[in-house]
């Protein structure tokens, strides 16, 4: 575990109402930041904590260097417990459905009057607008923010592998709690900050919507797309594997050439620029393709990476803990599974992917246990022992 010491952002206080990954992804971006994060759970736990399938690794992944407060919203005492740590922080996050927080008497209007300094991040599914009301899931945006149509072969759109626009909103999130904070430094005043996932969805796909605008020509969805480079795919390789490898340059040809014996390529000026490549992709092709195919995948990328040209492997996800780069720059943190049947087990999960001052960003805090904090976080906004064990034995809040 390492001190928040030093730390960018060391001393900023953060309550987060959140669930699911866009609002946690957020929180967990400031907290790996070292901010002080109290995450406010249900006394029975946040219904993340269990969900199955593809849905079992958000509260892992998502809630590290947190602290867990089980509390009944809805209940008077609750209520008061998170009005005093609202009252002394810097910044909220929520991402719950509109008009969710202020029926709970968490609005910003309601707390900005307790508060003027404190900046409220809502991460919602749409900025203002028409479909501000609507519910919104990372499918949704990706549907009708263009990206699934982009991402699937044609007439058959599909998701992203990931919730790259649950995540993607949640840093645009941070993004403008970051910028509120520098400007609160100018004026003393908090603000609103809202973030979304349809405006996420739209602002991927900005590429393709400025490339009609300055071809005329819709962008085809990305399977069938016209590359703007000739080698730029998956290659099967002689052992029944598969490589990306892509040439994007005309230098990058040159070596290419050079390094696997191509002279006659090389020598052929018809695919001398990268367009003039472009052009003749159906005759080059095969021969690139054959090429590759005489090599084992470890035989092909050791060449690829000699030669200094771009390629990958086609890695699943449960290959990454194994990953030798990820393994030796701390780029995997280990942490404890919390629930289900491997609670109590260690996990190794991607870090933060960036550098400051050549330092990465580590655990200070395991994933927190369901109410792990909620004495501790009591305690620190002036509840003596005997309230605190009042207000569990009640039900108002829930501790392990």
């Amino acid at each position: 575990m390492t001190e928040n010491k030093g730390l960018p952002l060391a001393g900023i206080k953060v309550v987060e109402f959140t669930h699911m990954v866009m609002g946690p992804a957020a929180g967990l971006i400031l907290a790996d930041l070292g901010a002080d994060i109290v995450r406010i759970e249900p006394t029975g736990g946040d219904n993340t904590r269990h969900l199955p399938g593809s849905g079992a690794g958000y509260f892992p992944m998502y809630n590290r260097n947190k602290r867990s407060l089980c509390v009944d919203l809805k209940s008077e005492a609750g209520k008061a417990l998170v009005l005093k740590l609202v009252d002394e922080a810097d910044v909220l996050i929520e991402n719950f459905r509109l008009g969710t927080m202020d029926r709970l008497g968490f609005g910003y209007a309601a707390l900005k009057t307790r508060n003027p300094a404190l900046i409220y991040c809502s991460e919602k599914g749409f900025l203002s607008g028409p479909y501000e009301h609507r519910t919104a899931l990372d499918e949704v945006a990706q549907m009708m923010g263009g990206l699934a149509y982009m991402t699937g072969p044609p007439g058959q759109p599909l998701r992203a592998g990931s919730s790259v626009v649950d995540v993607q909103g949640g840093m645009f999130g941070v993004i403008g709690i970051l910028a509120a904070l520098h400007q609160r430094d100018a004026t003393g005043e908090g603000q609103q900050v809202v973030a979304s996932l349809y405006e996420s969805s739209v602002f991927l796909v900005g590429q393709h919507m400025a490339q009609y605008a300055v071809t005329g020509q819709a962008a085809a969805p990305m399977p069938a797309r016209i590359s703007a480079w000739a080698i730029y795919q998956v290659f099967e390789t002689g052992d029944d594997d598969q490589v990306f490898v892509g040439v994007v340059s005309d230098k990058q040809w040159k070596q290419l050439c050079e390094s696997f014996g191509l002279d006659e390529l090389a020598a052929d000026q018809s695919l001398a620029t990268n367009n003039d490549r472009v052009t003749h992709k159906e005759r080059l092709l095969p021969i690139i393709k054959k090429t590759f195919g005489q090599f084992t995948k470890a035989e092909l990328m050791d060449k690829l990476e000699a030669t200094g040209l771009p390629f990958a492997p086609i890695a699943k996800p449960e290959e990454l803990f194994d990953d030798p780069h990820l393994n030796a720059s701390g780029g995997l943190l280990e942490m404890t599974v919390t629930d289900g049947i491997r609670a109590g087990e260690k996990a190794r999960l991607p870090a933060l992917p960036l550098e400051m001052d050549g330092r990465r960003f580590g655990i200070r805090r395991d994933v927190p246990r369901q109410g792990q904090h909620t004495r501790e976080i009591m305690a620190e906004v002036g509840y003596s022992d005997e309230e605190i064990d009042a207000l569990i034995g009640e039900g108002a809040v829930g501790a392990e």
